[in-house]
């Protein structure tokens, strides 16, 4: 909840009034035309899916707002790239575009109750000592119960339903860092990280491990501001990657793609050149929604959702939602500037930060910036665990905004009482 005069609120109300209309309508839009377009049979969920979407995108942009004092515009960032998930999944697959649309009304939940969790805690000590044995055996089911996939021994599988750990625990490990960075207790965060790391190690599981490592970088600088601690941890990481690389032989074959996909292009690859291939294929403006061949790019639904993107709607569309992204950023950031305490202040930017590296590294990865990962698309990208995460980090990160417009309702409150009482 914004703090100001009537009239600066009043317009900010219908700046995020007409900011949600236009995302309501183009998903409206988005949804109608794939209903519109030419079957042998009509599919009736089309119309449902028309109606479905911008009602959760309407609850969540302006309803919410009403119920808890949250940050309107993150919302507005947030409901936009859930709700382009939702649409180009259904594009290409209705059966998966339906799964994420699912996942979207269970990330709300899951969203809400970070929130209310982080806003309603009062005693953050008992809790984060309660998490930390919570996290370490949540990344020790893999080892124990999982299958390796694509080089990776990440996974669970229950009754049909695939769970990946690591991404449950980045919030779990958010908390654990903010409240040990808070007190000083240096030994406590790197002992953590230690372990969860050397388990991660364990699982192949590379990508959460640099976005691990690299959240618990940019949180403990923002803690202590210590250069040398800061250099130690990045030689300590130098010498980790070139530990795997040498290790383990999928690291060293998505090295090799990277640097040259067209050496192997019929094979190891060809995942990569496709992806290239479809963002130019796709032009400045795109071959439009539903069109273009997303299929030739194996997992394209995870790991090159961008590409997908760009391919349908173009490079420009594509640079607007890094856009997006970038200013989702800005405003995590600015709320955990805004907070009234160093555990808040520390929680909003682990989340943010891990938000930041993550969308960092997969596009980099699919534009061939950097090796490929294996890690997903905030938001966009298919499956139940990554959008958990993703809107989990969400909301705590409205927590800390809801906190943050308590204590200034408060302020203002006694700063009234103390002058006109």
């Amino acid at each position: 909840m914004e703090i100001g005069s009537p009239r600066i609120n009043k317009k900010r109300d219908r700046a995020a009034r007409r900011l949600s209309a236009t995302i309501i309508a183009f998903f409206i839009t988005g949804f109608g035309l794939i209903a519109l377009k030419p079957a042998e049979t009509y599919d009736y969920r089309n119309i449902v899916m028309i109606f479905a979407i911008p009602l959760v995108l309407y609850f969540n942009m302006n309803l919410l707002p009403k119920l808890f004092p949250v940050d309107r515009l993150l919302m507005c960032l947030v409901s936009f790239l859930c709700g382009l998930g939702v649409l180009i999944l259904y594009s290409t697959n209705i059966e998966r575009g339906i799964q994420q649309a699912v996942y979207y009304g269970v990330g709300t939940i899951f969203m809400l109750f970070c929130l209310m969790f982080v806003r309603f805690i009062p005693k953050w000590d008992i809790v984060s000592w309660l998490i930390y044995p919570i996290s370490i055996a949540l990344l020790l089911l893999p080892l124990l119960f999982g299958r390796e996939i694509n080089g990776a021994k990440n996974w669970i599988f229950f009754s049909g339903i695939s769970i990946q750990p690591s991404e449950l625990v980045k919030i779990t490990l958010i908390i654990v860092f903010a409240y040990t960075m808070s007190r000083y207790q240096k030994l406590s965060w790197m002992l953590f990280l230690g372990v969860c790391m050397l388990l991660l190690m364990r699982q192949k599981d590379l990508g959460a491990l640099l976005i691990y490592f690299s959240t618990a970088l940019v949180m403990y600088y923002a803690s202590s501001g210590s250069l040398r601690i800061i250099a130690m941890f990045i030689v300590a990481g130098i010498g980790a990657a070139i530990y795997g690389y040498k290790k383990f032989d999928h690291v060293q074959k998505r090295v090799a793609i990277w640097i040259n996909p067209w050496a192997d292009y019929e094979n190891s690859g060809y995942q990569l050149v496709q992806s290239l291939v479809a963002i130019a294929s796709g032009g400045l403006l795109g071959m439009g929604l539903g069109l273009g061949n997303p299929s030739v790019i194996p997992i394209y639904y995870t790991d090159f959702i961008f590409s997908v993107i760009c391919e349908q709607f173009g490079i420009l569309f594509g640079g607007l939602v890094l856009a997006i992204y970038a200013i989702l950023v800005l405003r995590g950031s600015f709320i955990a500037r805004s907070s009234s305490t160093r555990f808040h202040s520390l929680l909003a930017l682990g989340c943010t930060a891990m938000l930041c590296i993550q969308t960092f590294v997969i596009i980099g990865g699919v534009i061939k910036l950097i090796p490929l990962t294996g890690i997903t698309m905030p938001f966009v990208s298919y499956g139940g665990s990554s959008l958990l995460s993703s809107m989990g980090l969400v909301g705590v990160l409205q927590g800390v905004a809801c906190y943050n417009g308590d204590t200034l309702h408060g302020d203002i409150y006694m700063s009234y009482m103390d002058n006109y009482v």
